[in-house]
């Protein structure tokens, strides 16, 4: 029998318990960990450099420069914009059912298929009285009598602040945005990323001489992105703006502002668009509010309205329209033919992706809506709307 010094087992240092000895790493094994470590920390260096380039520009202006701006704004409260009815942005207690949907969620909220986009045509550039192009989300160009208004323009790969993290687009954009006609005016509906985009708002800063009218507080998010001051009109609730025959009125919406650590440093709004002739309703994105039927009674009725249907929970259920509201908000308003927006492009909330388009299918045939459903990129007359297409449903449209 060995004596206990020859023993393949080292005595503990303490106690009985007994140790394996650590076996030697030789000198290239380290040699060869340590390259592994540092290319690993090289490229986690390089990822967290591109996520967070260009982070702090594309969050705006800062809470103390907007707070000196809008301090006389009637909606301001002296620390931040509110809305007129006492809502929560996140239902409380909704922690727990926000993970488990979460954890549920997997890829419903993204198109089985490719997402098929509208091929222009001839048809597509004929002079209209009064037509809107869906561009997706809420991106949309409207043509009234002559005058062509963007609005809440999105052509980023992602609505965050990150080039490389968060909510990535679910389909190209349909044109480029060298490829956008002429416009008389740039609106906005709040300065939340997937509205007020600082890419897209550069490239027309700079290539074009277009105003923009925004919500009080947002024009600073402009300003510090290089946006002359010429071109800049803030208005509150109700407040108008007049460009000839034009007048955009900046209307009360349901929601809430932020992109970065703080809320509601800006205001939030809807857009009431018309001209002798015509009137158009830009919902931007809201929740349910009474105040809707006080705006279709002040400014209606509208030949056409332009209501959020995406992006809906009973999370958030007072700050983002669910299809039936975005009906019932149409009906508030007065409107006419309802186009639907706010939905396809971003996966945001934890529907199905096609969710809000059956619903409002089944919630307008309730009602005896007149609907457009347009796919991305395509253009609708308003005096003459496509006939019915359910391009949703697969690749073509089947």
């Amino acid at each position: 029998m060995p004596s206990r010094s020859d023993s393949a087992v080292a005595p503990a240092e303490s106690g009985s318990t007994r140790r394996r000895p650590v076996p030697a790493v030789p000198a290239v094994g380290r040699t060869a960990g340590l390259a592994v470590l540092g290319v690993t920390a090289g490229w986690l260096g390089r990822s967290l450099f591109r996520a967070v380039r260009g982070v702090p520009e594309a969050m705006g202006a800062g809470r103390a420069t907007i707070r000196d701006k809008v301090a006389d704004a009637p909606q301001f409260d002296g620390k931040q914009f509110k809305n007129v009815l006492p809502v929560t942005t996140m239902a409380p207690g909704s922690g727990p059912a926000m993970l488990k949907a979460l954890a549920a969620k997997g890829g419903s909220g993204k198109p089985v298929s490719e997402i098929p986009l509208w091929r222009a045509s001839d048809a597509d550039l004929v002079p209209a009285d009064l037509a809107v192009t869906w561009f997706g989300h809420a991106s949309v160009l409207i043509e009234i009598d002559g005058y062509a208004v963007l609005a809440d323009p999105v052509w980023g790969e992602r609505v965050s602040p990150s080039p490389t993290v968060g909510p990535k687009r679910l389909h190209p954009v349909p044109i480029a945005v060298e490829e956008l006609p002429e416009v008389d005016v740039v609106i906005i509906s709040h300065d939340h990323y997937d509205h007020l985009d600082l890419p897209t708002i550069r490239y027309i800063a700079e290539s074009r001489t277009t105003p923009f009218v925004v919500p009080r507080g947002v024009g600073e998010h402009l300003r510090a992105w290089g946006v002359p001051e010429d071109r800049i009109v803030e208005l509150d609730w109700d407040g108008s703006h007049t460009i000839a025959g034009l007048t955009l009125t900046c209307t009360e919406a349901q929601h809430f502002s932020g992109r970065g650590l703080t809320r509601d440093d800006t205001l939030w709004s809807s857009w009431v668009i018309r001209t002798d002739s015509h009137r158009v309703f830009f919902g931007g994105d809201t929740g349910y509010t009474p105040a809707f039927a006080d705006l279709g009674r002040t400014y209606g009725p509208f030949d056409l309205s332009l209501l959020p249907i995406g992006a809906y929970g009973d999370q958030w259920a007072s700050i983002h329209l669910n299809p039936e509201e975005a009906v019932a908000t149409h009906a508030d308003i007065d409107g006419g033919l309802f186009v639907p927006i706010h939905w396809a492009s971003f996966d945001l909330a934890f529907h199905r992706w096609s969710e809000p388009i059956e619903r409002l299918l089944v919630a307008a045939a309730e009602n005896g809506v007149a609907l457009a459903t347009p796919m991305p990129g395509q253009r609708v007359v308003v005096a003459d709307p496509p006939p019915m297409k359910a391009w949703w449903t697969g690749p073509a449209g089947d």
